[in-house]
């Protein structure tokens, strides 16, 4: 009879964390960072109808890098837990730390379990009253960072973050937060504005905070920062 071949957990462990980590750092990066008036998400993405980035519920907002069908799975299943919850108790009861723990769990499960790990990492974004604003870093393997002030995640994510720690100011408007994103994912290379995809969330809107650049605006912001 032949002996089952033996790996230990630890190996194991380790070989599924380096398979999802290469097949995240194959995508194109994402830059989120804080402004005067909320959150707002950067990346490079010349898709027209494949969007990283989309709102979950009132105040919350999604953004994944990674394997698309698996983090849209997330973001479906993310949107109808959130509609569950605010149908059932209350549309202010729907919050972005309980959504970032029911990913996580998610997450940590298929990690753990028997099929291949998800390529994604995630972060879910919330903006509330006249300043605050939650910003969580959600892992392949469900591990969750709370981030403050900007976060990038992706392909070459610590040399952008590093980055940013030299270059980002509290308070700064949309236009330059978005410059800055810009500059950042592009440091030798110029992204035309078709190419990127600008989102996020603004405590300035009505109910629902979400917003999205078209090729216009993010152009306008691109000119007038020449």
């Amino acid at each position: 009879m032949a002996m089952p071949f033996y790996v230990s957990p630890e190996q194991m462990m380790k070989d599924r964390a380096e398979y999802a980590r290469k097949g995240i750092a194959r995508g194109r990066a994402l830059v989120a960072m804080e402004y005067d008036d909320g959150v707002v998400f950067v990346s490079e993405n010349p898709s027209r109808s494949l969007y990283k980035t989309s709102e979950i519920y009132d105040r919350i907002a999604f953004a994944a890098v990674g394997k698309y069908n698996e983090f849209e799975a997330l973001r479906v299943s993310g949107i109808r837990l959130a509609d569950a919850k605010g149908y059932q108790y209350g549309r202010e009861d729907v919050t972005v730390k309980s959504l970032a723990n029911a990913y996580s769990q998610a997450l940590g499960a298929i990690f753990m379990g028997e099929g291949k790990p998800f390529e994604v990492e995630m972060l879910i974004a919330e903006v509330s009253g006249e300043d605050g604003a939650e910003l969580y870093h959600i892992l392949y393997d469900g591990s969750i960072v709370d981030e403050h002030r900007y976060v990038a995640i992706g392909g070459e994510s610590e040399e952008l973050a590093r980055a940013l720690e030299s270059r980002y100011r509290d308070g700064s408007s949309l236009d330059d937060a978005v410059r800055l994103a810009v500059s950042v994912l592009g440091p030798d290379r110029e992204i035309a504005p078709g190419d990127l995809e600008v989102s996020g969330l603004s405590r300035e809107r009505e109910r629902r905070k979400f917003f999205r650049l078209d090729d216009q605006d993010i152009a306008r912001i691109h000119s007038e920062g020449a």
